[in-house]
């Protein structure tokens, strides 16, 4: 016990607020249950008068509530009162606006609320503020009455000189930490200020709640200009690229990555941020910094172009078309970019916490779009359009532990590094109490399936603490498969994951080409063919419609015209540069005659392009490596047991399953083969097969008429599975072929598929890799 005291009193260090020393002095010790007060004025009308409006008019007003108490301590509507944030030595300061009872049926009161200056993460914050100075904002939200701590008492600059000469409260006076002073309203979210104005003057008590609030409301900027009906979104309000004069070798109505049309800085932010702009970094504990810029994308492809370091076109090429280069728009995802879009924005701007579930097979650009979308509401940050947020990127294959998520987070938002474990202490702590002036954070948690632990701890707490009132946590979680959650995660946890699910299918051969032709835009002398382009796409399209190897495919091809390309010109030079020698040759009338036999021979063809050629040669490196000729020489038992992991690993989403799951999968398949297909291929191998101990063994136990065919478990696979991981092809736990026992691939699941995907005999079983 004594262990988590101290644990409790180190994680309350970190959360912000206004420091106190007291703790509960007016509410006292005892737990008293809090009370209403109703207004005990009663209107003078006779009870059994027959005007029914005038009676029930009179019941209502008896009714009203216009306090709560606990104990000797009572609290009134428009006192300004101290809320207890976690642990005894914090507190925030607001005004009461009125009281109800909240949504989990206990007594609260709705807030309007003072902030520190400490709190604002602006960097446009004022720099003039006092010590004991707070500022009034329009913001408010409900709170239980259990976290007052007792009144707190506002005044203005003068008055507070006036009472206290020597310019502090003396400590030992009942109203130290309690005092402050008010000269100034601040919408901490934008950022803007009133102009400075006397307490006593604009703020007297209970009936001046509501003028305060429209005073401060107008005085400062609001978070972003509200839409009536007629001003809602519409498809018109992005505007595609291809309208744009830019548009270069784009035609009319090509879809572009859409733009609002408002926003000025439509570009991803870090490619048009300002020379000498202050870099950013997360706010600690009582010390404000820079707001750090988003870097989700390495700076150097951003802020310097390849056209100022690159002169040969083949290089150019090369860059743009890099899987890890960022380009000015994405094609072919205009609807998601939408639908993203909004969702990120609504829930930023409305200040809530939402859970947002990306699916799509690799390479569909789901990562690459939530970056887009995120630019672009950065850009709209940086004009003033939108609220501040925090973005932090949790990537599954980045690191070792999925609880590592959690010190990410902390110190995405803290700017400290914590262990695991003290992190999730105070995120518990932080989402839990009352903070109307947080910034929301935006989390992309990518490669979810990497993430998840035995327990699916980590998985409940990011999709948990979104829902609870105070988070402003908006979590985008990002996966492979559709149904990940249902599969892998408990009831409990996909429950909160939601409804928003946003899924991205694989692209076709026509967006494949115009995602290559994008990148290609700009790279001067034609040096790729539009026929080598469409060839790439389709073969691509046909296997998985991943544009990354799409890109892949072109950049090798690439690479391959600029070795031909420079084999070209060292022949031609070593061809001018052989002295011409004379040979003899007999003429008509006997006489010899000389000709130059050092003269270079005319081009077969033309080099340095990418044609339909070299990109069949790009491809056909790509599936004829060492890896592929090795998997195509398999036994069939190992290709079958590796067929049966990559269907397991598709269907599920999960990239580890056991051995058993792995041969029911297998089974399944072969039954799914016995019952729609001929038994031909299987009969063959049922006397063909070879383990992987070279010892002859049938692939079918038993097998009776084509109507009634049982299927057995093939022999060899135990075997087969030991030589694999011997191999490096799979992962197998204890290398030992049992049940229980873990595996997943050790290569890529792609190799996999290419390697299978002309294969006649997997083929025959029906399956389609």
């Amino acid at each position: 016990m004594p262990g988590l005291v101290r644990r409790s009193n180190r994680a309350t260090s970190y959360l912000p607020g206004v420091v106190r020393e007291d703790s509960d002095d007016e509410l006292g010790t005892d737990d008293y249950p809090w009370e209403w007060i109703y207004d005990e004025e009663v209107i003078n009308e006779d009870p059994t008068a027959d005007n029914w409006r005038k009676r029930k008019r009179a019941t209502a007003y008896q009714a009203q509530i216009i306090g709560a108490r606990m104990g000797n301590f009572e609290c009134y509507l428009g006192d300004t009162v101290l809320l207890k944030a976690e642990g005894n030595s914090e507190a925030w300061v607001g005004i009461i606006r009125n009281f109800q009872v909240d949504e989990d049926g206990e007594k609260a009161a709705d807030f309007m609320w003072f902030s520190s200056p400490h709190e604002i993460r602006n960097p446009k914050k004022r720099t003039d503020f006092l010590e004991n100075e707070l500022y009034i904002t329009p913001a408010f939200d409900v709170n239980p009455l259990t976290t007052i701590n007792g009144k707190a008492y506002i005044m203005s600059q003068a008055a507070f000189h006036a009472k206290y000469s020597s310019g502090k409260v003396p400590r030992k006076s009942k109203e130290d930490g309690k005092v402050f002073i008010c000269r100034r309203g601040c919408n901490t979210r934008t950022c803007t200020y009133t102009e400075e104005f006397i307490w006593e003057d604009i703020y007297h008590g209970r009936g001046d709640i509501e003028t305060l609030h429209d005073r401060i409301r107008q005085g400062t900027k609001a978070t972003r200009r509200r839409k009536t009906n007629k001003d809602e979104p519409t498809d018109q309000d992005y505007k595609l690229e291809a309208d744009d004069d830019r548009e270069g070798d784009y035609g009319p109505g090509t879809p572009r990555t859409p733009k609002r049309t408002r926003t000025k800085d439509a570009v991803t932010p870090s490619s048009r941020r300002k020379p000498g702009s202050k870099p950013a970094t997360p706010s600690s504990h009582r010390r404000i910094l820079v707001k750090k810029h988003l870097e989700f994308t390495p700076l150097a492809t951003r802020v310097l172009s390849p056209q100022h370091i690159l002169s040969s076109p083949y290089q150019l090429a090369r860059t743009q078309l890099h899987v890890a280069s960022v380009p000015t728009s994405l094609p072919c995802r205009e609807a998601e970019f939408s639908v993203v879009y909004s969702h990120l924005e609504a829930a930023i701007t409305d200040g809530t916490g939402t859970c947002i579930y990306i699916s799509g097979t690799p390479g569909t650009g789901k990562t690459a779009t939530v970056r887009e979308v995120v630019s672009h509401l950065d850009a709209a940050v940086r004009a003033d359009e939108l609220d501040d947020f925090i973005f932090v990127e949790i990537n599954g294959m980045k690191i070792t532990d999925p609880h590592q998520s959690y010190s990410l987070l902390w110190e995405a938002l803290k700017g400290q590094r914590v262990s695991p474990a003290q992190a999730l202490d105070l995120l518990e702590r932080e989402f839990s109490h009352p903070s109307p002036r947080r910034v929301p954070c935006v989390v992309l948690m990518d490669e979810l399936d990497q993430l998840v632990t035995k327990n699916q701890g980590v998985m409940y707490n990011f999709f948990n603490w979104p829902g609870l009132r105070h988070s402003r946590l908006i979590v985008l979680a990002v996966a492979n498969t559709m149904d990940l959650p249902e599969r892998t995660l408990s009831n409990k946890i996909s429950s909160r994951l939601g409804l928003t699910r946003i899924t991205f299918p694989g692209y076709n051969h026509e967006q494949l080409m115009r995602i290559v032709q994008s990148r290609l835009e700009g790279v001067p002398g034609d040096i790729v063919d539009a026929d080598a382009v469409q060839f790439a796409a389709r073969k691509v399209a046909a296997v998985s419609g991943d544009a990354r190897r799409a890109l892949d495919i072109c950049r090798r091809a690439v690479e391959l015209a600029e070795a031909d390309a420079k084999t070209r010109e060292e022949e031609e030079e070593e061809g001018q540069g052989v002295p011409q020698t004379p040979s003899k040759k007999k003429g008509r009338k006997g006489q010899g005659s000389q000709e130059p036999t050092g003269t270079p021979k005319k081009k077969k063809g033309p080099a340095g392009r990418v044609t339909i050629e070299t990109v069949r040669r790009a491809i056909s490196e790509a599936t004829s490596n060492p890896l592929q000729q090795y998997l195509r020489s398999l036994p069939f038992a190992s290709r079958l047991l590796l067929t049966a992991l990559l269907m397991r690993t598709q269907r599920t989403g999960l990239a580890e399953s056991t051995f058993g799951d792995v041969l029911e999968e297998m089974q399944r398949t072969l039954k799914l083969a016995g019952e729609s297909r001929p038994m031909t291929l299987l009969e063959r191998k049922a006397v063909g097969v070879t383990d992987g101990a070279g010892t002859e063994a049938g692939l079918m136990g038993s097998m009776r008429a084509k109507h009634t065919t049982q299927l057995v478990r093939p022999a060899g696979l135990s075997a087969a599975a030991v030589d694999l991981t011997g191999a490096g092809i799979i992962n197998l736990e204890g290398h030992k072929a049992e049940r229980p026992s873990k595996m997943r691939l050790a290569v890529g699941d792609e190799e996999v598929r290419l390697a299978f995907r002309d294969d006649p005999e997997i083929k025959a079983l029906g399956v389609i890799l």
